[in-house]
């Protein structure tokens, strides 16, 4: 599988917060997308999983623009936002249970990635009481129910413990190495190892960016 983003363009107001970002990505590979706050990293994401409207701009799946196919978008897109999109009056298996069917669900968390992602360790916990990682592990549970070829992930390890974000990452990596394709807007260095490229959207375009390790030229890059 391929993916060709391009010329994405979002304007609020009169404000040109995206204008050409353009990039692309094939099986296996984790694109890290990085900016100052307030760059359009987010909002970047959101057109991406349907969740807002270009201006302008495609975003092609072998060739078909999932930007105006939003069956197809369903189907081939996983997306998990830097907030949490649980129901906070349910547990971990309610809420997963309203995206997967009983017998997948049941396999899923019988070796399969739910169980992977250490999901069976707080099951019957209502969400309300769950730490920041249970939620954004059960996040990214939820959107990998349909199980898409391309995951977006908006800071996922963002305010995480070190055994959390360890958790996080060994799954991702093995997301990769069956071949998903990875699109991870962060600025955590141990996110920023998963990337095969990276760019940095400046005054609303995408420039390549070579992070060589070095995290003052990180910090200096993105201020």
């Amino acid at each position: 599988m391929v993916i060709d983003i391009k010329n994405i363009s979002k304007k609020y107001g009169k404000k040109q917060v995206l204008k050409d970002v353009t990039f692309s990505a094939k099986s296996g590979e984790c694109i890290g997308v990085i900016g100052a706050n307030g760059c359009g990293k987010s909002t970047l994401l959101s057109i991406l999983a349907g969740v807002q409207r270009a201006d302008g701009g495609e975003f092609l799946c072998d060739g078909r623009d999932l930007l105006t196919l939003d069956k197809l978008r369903s189907t081939a897109v996983g997306y998990v936002p830097q907030g949490t999109p649980l129901l906070e009056e349910l547990n971990a298996y309610d809420n997963l249970f309203l995206w997967y069917d009983k017998k997948t669900l049941e396999k899923e968390l019988s070796g399969g990635m739910l169980d992977t992602l250490g999901i069976n360790e707080f099951l019957r916990v209502r969400v309300s009481r769950m730490s920041g990682g249970m939620k954004k592990r059960l996040s990214i549970g939820c959107a990998l129910a349909n199980y898409p070829p391309v995951l977006l992930l908006d800071e996922p390890m963002s305010a995480l413990d070190i055994a959390c974000k360890q958790k996080i990452k060994d799954y991702l990596k093995d997301y990769k190495s069956k071949g998903g394709i990875l699109i991870l807007v962060t600025h955590d260095v141990l996110e920023l190892e998963l990337c095969d490229r990276c760019y940095i959207i400046k005054n609303g375009a995408t420039q390549p960016f070579d992070y060589s390790g070095d995290t003052v030229e990180l910090v200096r890059e993105i201020s």
